[in-house]
Parts: C-alpha cells; sequence; structure tokens
C-alpha cells in the first residue's frame, strides 16, 4: 500500500500562507519548528531532532530523540520518514535564515533521491531536484531557474523563452535563472548531473 504525502516543516523561514495541512497523512517537524506549528494550533504526529531549543518537550505527541551529530537534523527525520515507509515529503521552512543551512538542504536532497521524493516550498518558489525527463504544467508565464549543483549535461528544454538545446550547464560558469515559461506545459530533460528547477509563485 503507498503511503500519502507527508508535510515536513524545518527550521528555516516559515510558511506565511500554509496549505490544507488536511490533505497530508502525516504532519512533522524538527524541534526548532515545533514552535511554529504550536502557534498555528497544528499537532503534529511526531516531532524529531537534538531538543535544544525546546525547553519544555510536548507530552501529547511522539518525540523521536536524535542526538547524532554527525547529521543534521533535516537528514535524520528523512531516515524516520524512509523507515517509517513514506516516499512523497513535501518540506517547507528549509530556505531563509541562515544560508548555510539552505545549501545544506539542497545536498541533503541529492544524498536521498534515490529514496525519497521532495518537493519544497517556500514564500516564494516551489522547487525539487529534477528527474531526467521533468515535465511542470500550469506554468505559462510563470519564472522558472535551472540551478546544477554542479553541473549538469545535455539539457533539453521545450516551453521556455530561452531555451537550451543539448547544453550543458555548471555552477561557476553558466546556469540558467529567471526563465520565463512561454507554454502550459514545460518540458526539461537532461543526460548525467544533478539539476534543480526552482519554480516562482
Amino acid at each position: 500500500m503507498n503511503k500519502g504525502t507527508v508535510f515536513l516543516l524545518l527550521n528555516g523561514e516559515p510558511p506565511k500562507n500554509l496549505p490544507n495541512i488536511s490533505n497530508y497523512e502525516v504532519i512533522c517537524a524538527t524541534d526548532g519548528a515545533y514552535h511554529f506549528l504550536e502557534k498555528n494550533e497544528i499537532k503534529p504526529n511526531f516531532i524529531s531532532g537534538d531538543f535544544d531549543s525546546i525547553e519544555n518537550l510536548p507530552k501529547n505527541i511522539e518525540v523521536i530523540h536524535t542526538p547524532n551529530q554527525d547529521f543534521t537534523d533535516f537528514d535524520k527525520i528523512l531516515q524516520i520518514l524512509f523507515e517509517k515507509g513514506f516516499k512523497n515529503v513535501d518540506v517547507f521552512g528549509a530556505s531563509g535564515k541562515e544560508q548555510d543551512h539552505f545549501l545544506g538542504n539542497l545536498h541533503t536532497t541529492i544524498q536521498w533521491k534515490n529514496k525519497l521524493s521532495l518537493t519544497f516550498f517556500d514564500n516564494h518558489s516551489r522547487y525539487f531536484l529534477a528527474d531526467k525527463n521533468t515535465k511542470i504544467l500550469n506554468s505559462v508565464d510563470k519564472t522558472i531557474s535551472l540551478v546544477p549543483f554542479p553541473e549538469a549535461k545535455n539539457i533539453n528544454t521545450k516551453g521556455l523563452q530561452y531555451s537550451l538545446n543539448d547544453e550543458n550547464l555548471t555552477f561557476g560558469q553558466r546556469i540558467g535563472t529567471r526563465n520565463k515559461a512561454i507554454k502550459n506545459k514545460v518540458e526539461i530533460s537532461f543526460k548525467t548531473g544533478e539539476l534543480f528547477i526552482f519554480i516562482n509563485h
């Protein structure tokens, strides 16, 4: 049986507009992000972390202590979700605040790419690690950026104002920011490397 999608909140910039929480099978958060859920009267199924930022742990929800400092709270909670049998995770609060955390979260995403499907949402965009062949619907007039991490080769696009035709992107040399969708369906493919796609609201 396929389990539903997870709502995961990290301790970056919190969402200004929450999605419909009832659409998610599981709600969870790392320890520092729990305060936001509590403030908005959202009861998570569990929280995890080293709990260095919570003085009084809640007693009415599952608390999973993960003190191992060799891994980030994000990595540790993904491990928990994977072990619980979940595959699809919507991640909020992964960007904003300390930007080294944001880059670290992108790094973690690549490490988990073969085990979990992660989609990120912040107050400006939706972003994710692209498959080798990706289709994006309802895209017309949206700003779409292609960011290699650190490189992606033989990229082809359809539906963007500035198309790529079997071209390479390399961080520090050339990236594909601030392109515009001119069609409702955008198609992006590449052969090797890692490519993040950012779609601005």
